[in-house]
């Protein structure tokens, strides 16, 4: 009995001892600076913003890049596209030039990855996810790029936003089998 009742009081004082350390870190985690949490709008970030045009000239939105708490965000409002997925992609070349825009090179990619979220050796860091576009031609994304950086993107040569005809399969190198490129806009610091 008196060896039950040593066991249960050993017990008491192990479970005292861990309400004390849960009590103690809870306290220090709250006298600690607080740190964004990734994605959040920080003071002074800087914005990148694109009017979206087709091969013909016609406006089909927006994409705006804002820096955050440990990245970028991007966001594309677009309109007047054809319904359905269309693979969207951040490139390095600040140019949009009809009628297939090739002036906009690759996918940005500056640690040398290959295409695709779903691809063991990717993403690019432009790979995006795919851009849902609804029955009245309207689509919007908005997505956070971890560890993304304003200066490496809209670099010298500057940067664009490229929206494909046809769905990113996320994972074939190097641009995922989503056709050519219908939509593009010049990416310019505000």
């Amino acid at each position: 009995m008196a060896d039950d009742r040593r066991h249960a009081i050993g017990r008491s004082d192990g479970m005292r001892t861990i309400g004390i350390a849960v009590v103690l870190a809870v306290a220090v985690a709250g006298c600690a600076p607080s740190t964004p949490r990734t994605g959040t709008p920080i003071a002074g970030g800087r914005v990148a913003s694109a009017i979206l045009m087709t091969p013909a000239g016609r406006p089909a939105g927006r994409a705006t890049i804002r820096e955050v708490a440990g990245g970028l965000r991007v966001t594309i409002d677009a309109r007047g596209l054809p319904p359905g997925l269309h693979g969207a992609h951040l490139h390095t070349i600040g140019q949009c030039l009809p009628p297939d825009f090739a002036s906009a090179g690759g996918h940005w990619n500056p640690m040398g990855m290959k295409h695709g979220s779903m691809n063991p050796q990717g993403p690019h860091a432009g790979d995006l996810p795919n851009l849902m576009v609804g029955a009245d031609g309207r689509g919007t994304l908005a997505i956070n790029l971890a560890g993304a950086s304003f200066d490496s993107l809209i670099d010298a040569d500057g940067a664009a936003m490229v929206i494909h005809a046809d769905p990113d399969d996320l994972m074939t190198d190097p641009s995922g089998n989503s056709g050519r490129r219908i939509v593009c806009g010049v990416l310019k610091a505000l």
